[in-house]
């Protein structure tokens, strides 16, 4: 038993780091040419090219990825053709064809089960995905689907990222912008193939977008974008093969998409330069920086008003100009020598006095400390 186990837990680790790295690179695209939306379509248009799929070749997953592809290929020129010839928002055409396909392979599930067959009731299980029905020779079609995908976009990696950072840029190179467009939507269709075994129609967007979007946020190059996404998604597929494996009940496909969305979000807080927690840091600093000069540009401007350049500015005054409390700041600047505390008899507030460092550096926000 133990033997059986480690078998079928290899297969569906290989297949989720095939679907992982598939999804990351090619998903990388999908993010920075806008088009998440367009993968939940192609996903959703699957549905019905899967039920055709199994009338035409049965539970053969060669069929199936037939029919999904080829699905997937029609719901893209849909949405092509009702962003050409009508006055709708891509938004709006994107959500038609999603509905339409996805009502359309309902429709063709549940005919399809009604009428019964063997394999017929297990064609549901790709809506959320049925990774422990995956066998050695599922795991080699996929590869040999991802291989070929990946494959294409390195033989046109140049025009690629032309078209995907500057589409007007290479069309005047002469690039055939429609027809990289198109192969990178082919791309994309082909990435959800390769994932709805494993995660199913429903959750398979996420494989595209999680790892492109969590590589994002950590890299600003298109080539280590597409390699960190593919990491991210390998680290996503196999991590959550291994924890359904190894707890009773979990399904593989939801647990691949909970560790990806985590990766992503994780990213999108940490990633140095990027992350929310970062900026918010960097924002904070920026702030305090500004504030000292603030604070620094009020003492002199008492002490020119005064005709003494040390001239004690009581704690109360400062925060008077500030109009709001400024000792945080002032015990700031005095740790960096810009001011120090002194004492103004017969008063016994606070006072404040710029240092010989304070008066002649230009101010904490343009070289000063914080």
């Amino acid at each position: 038993m133990v033997a059986g186990f480690d078998h079928t837990l290899g297969v569906v680790a290989a297949g989720a780091a095939v679907l992982g790295a598939t999804g990351g690179v090619l998903g990388s695209f999908a993010v920075l040419r806008r088009q998440s939306l367009l993968g939940d379509v192609l996903a959703h248009a699957a549905l019905p090219g899967l039920c055709i799929g199994f009338l035409v070749g049965g539970r053969a997953l060669p069929a199936l990825m037939a029919g999904a592809l080829v699905a997937g290929g029609l719901a893209a020129l849909s949405v092509l053709a009702i962003g050409r010839f009508t006055r709708l928002k891509p938004d709006a055409a994107l959500g038609i064809v999603l509905s339409v396909f996805f009502a359309g392979g309902v429709v063709l599930l549940s005919h399809v089960q009604a009428s019964g067959g063997a394999g017929a009731a297990g064609l549901s299980a790709f809506l959320f995905g049925q990774a422990a029905a995956m066998l050695v020779g599922d795991v080699q079609a996929m590869a040999l689907v991802g291989v070929v995908a990946v494959g294409l976009v390195a033989a046109c990696w140049p025009w690629v990222k032309l078209v995907c950072f500057d589409p007007p840029y290479a069309r005047a190179l002469g690039v055939p912008v429609a027809a990289v467009e198109a192969l990178l939507t082919l791309l994309m269709a082909m990435a959800i193939v390769v994932g709805l075994q494993m995660v199913g129609v429903v959750l398979m967007t996420a494989m595209l977008i999680a790892p492109a979007v969590a590589a994002r946020a950590w890299v600003t190059r298109l080539m280590p974008m597409a390699a960190l996404a593919a990491v991210f998604g390998i680290v996503a597929g196999v991590g959550g093969a291994v924890i359904s494996a190894g707890a009773r009940g979990l399904a593989t496909g939801p647990v691949v998409v909970l560790i990806a969305t985590a990766l992503a979000a994780l990213s999108l807080a940490l990633a140095p330069g990027r992350g929310v927690v970062w900026r918010a840091l960097r924002d904070r600093r920026l702030a305090a920086r500004l504030e000292g000069d603030r604070v620094i540009g009020t003492l002199r401007a008492l002490g020119a008003a005064h005709g003494d350049p040390g001239y004690r500015a009581e704690a109360g005054m400062i925060d008077a100009a500030h109009g709001t409390a400024t000792a945080r700041t002032l015990d700031r600047l005095a740790a960096a020598g810009m001011v120090r505390e002194v004492s103004h008899a017969p008063e016994s507030t606070r006072h404040w006095v710029l240092t010989d460092k304070g008066q002649a550096e230009p101010g904490p926000g343009r070289g000063g400390p914080g």
